[in-house]
């Protein structure tokens, strides 16, 4: 959609009657307002105070004893609409919008700590250098039955057969086809957002689905990851089931990820720059690969954001336990597809479905960027299997808090004020959890020690 769109022309178009200013907040989660169209127009730019964005996912905030994290006044921040994101939303009542926001302080400048102005400020780095960035994310969820107990596990939905999945149907048409009127609401309803969507596939869990997006701008991608979560858990409830995101939602299952190609090219001539003129992985390319193997331990609280998430990433679970690299090996943390000189990319298969899509494409180039403007070296491509090698990822999230915090590097890329949100957040949710006793805790540990 053009930048230069009119919005009020677009919504005498469309006859809207409301407008929901988005702002993804630190989790992902969507916040914002509401606001009758016209008001819209007419009226200034939305606020919403600053400390949205050092909200947990539990609803609370961490202590600030120094006021590092916010202005102590619980200050108000602009909402600034990027126009290109104006969409409809299908399963609206009235005509309605969608638009997402940036955010900015009343002086202008913009709010270091949203997490859409982090991907912004690296890809400005990117763009200093002469280089323009491209990603695929490929996201993995999960149907599950409605549940309104959390004490009982989820289990697979009952499809149109009347039956629940039973087994793993990996790349199944016919386990595809049992949600059959889900899945053409879903297409429905990202084309009017105008979602570049590819593929559908069966994932290897049990009703366990992976759609692909076609490879693009990086912001524009994350706004459509985005948009399709929150697209995806609408249409589900609409057929009576829920769509998780989380990345390990069932024992026993696989885990849910959100993998990321990504290459890079020369703006001016659309030259992919990770081929060199033999058709071969160029230097720039192994600078970048060794990058994103000695930083992503840092930055481990963006992909793996969440306790749970480190559920995931265990040994032989189709999922990465460490940053090895090598030529379509799928037991790697980095995998380089096979494929033309064109199309030279790696495939990050760390990040979690549960993931911000704006700070772990943010993350992902951040790394990468620091391995190309060190001229750090990739070791050799890995041959056979990685799960045959140590852990190089961080195993719980307390311990990926603590490397965030300590790295130099990452605070100068991201900003020291969205690290300190990022850990003091994180932390918080990690001790609430700690205060939970778990039913394993109570089913080993009650009448036996």
């Amino acid at each position: 959609m053009s930048e230069q769109i009119n919005l009020k022309e677009w919504f005498e178009e469309h006859r809207i009657t409301e407008v929901e200013c988005l702002v993804p907040d630190i989790s992902g989660i969507p916040r914002g307002k509401i606001m009758p169209a016209e008001k819209f127009i007419k009226g200034g730019a939305p606020r919403l105070p600053e400390a949205i964005f050092v909200q947990s996912v539990t609803g609370e905030y961490p202590d600030d004893p120094t006021d590092k994290l916010t202005d102590p006044a619980i200050i108000d921040i602009k909402l600034i609409p990027d126009v290109s994101t104006v969409r409809l939303v299908p399963w609206a009542h009235e005509p309605t919008a969608q638009i997402i926001h940036d955010c900015q302080y009343a002086n202008g400048t913009p709010v270091p700590i949203a997490p859409r102005q982090v991907l912004q400020r690296v890809l400005k780095l990117y763009e200093d250098k002469g280089w323009k960035p491209v990603l695929a994310p490929e996201l993995e969820f999960y149907l599950v039955g409605r549940n309104t107990d959390p004490d009982y596990p989820l289990v697979p939905p009952v499809g149109r057969s009347g039956r629940q999945e039973s087994g793993r149907q990996s790349y199944s048409i016919d386990a595809v086809n049992e949600f059959d009127p889900l899945f053409e609401d879903m297409y429905d309803f990202c084309d009017m957002q105008e979602m570049d969507l590819d593929t559908l596939i069966h994932e290897e869990g049990a009703a366990q689905v992976e759609i692909n997006f076609l490879h693009g701008n990086p912001l524009a991608l994350a706004d459509q990851v985005f948009m399709f979560k929150r697209t995806v858990r609408e249409v589900a409830l609409r057929h009576n089931i829920y769509a998780t995101f989380m990345a390990k939602p069932m024992s026993g299952e696989p885990g849910s990820a959100m993998h990321v190609h990504q290459s890079i090219v020369n703006p001016k001539t659309g030259e992919n720059l990770f081929a060199g003129p033999d058709g071969k992985a160029s230097p720039l390319f192994k600078s970048y690969l060794a990058g994103l193997q000695k930083y992503i331990p840092s930055v481990m609280p963006i992909f793996a954001p969440n306790v749970n998430s480190y559920r995931r990433l265990t040994r032989f679970s189709n999922a990465p336990i460490n940053l090895q690299w090598g030529y379509d090996n799928r037991t790697c943390g980095l995998r380089v597809p096979f494929g033309d000189p064109a199309a030279m990319r790696v495939e990050n298969r760390v990040p979690g479905a549960d993931a911000n899509p704006y700070l772990a494409f943010a993350a992902t180039l951040a790394c990468g960027y620091l391995g190309m403007v060190q001229n750090l070296e990739a070791p050799p491509e890995q041959i056979g299997s990685a799960y045959t090698g140590d852990y190089t990822l961080p195993r719980e999230l307390s311990h990926a808090l603590e490397l965030m915090d300590e790295s130099a590097e990452i605070r100068e890329i991201l900003g020291d004020r969205m690290v300190d949100v990022l850990v003091a957040v994180k932390r918080l949710e990690y001790e609430t959890y700690l205060r939970v006793i778990s039913s394993w805790e109570r089913e080993h540990l009650l009448l036996n020690v």
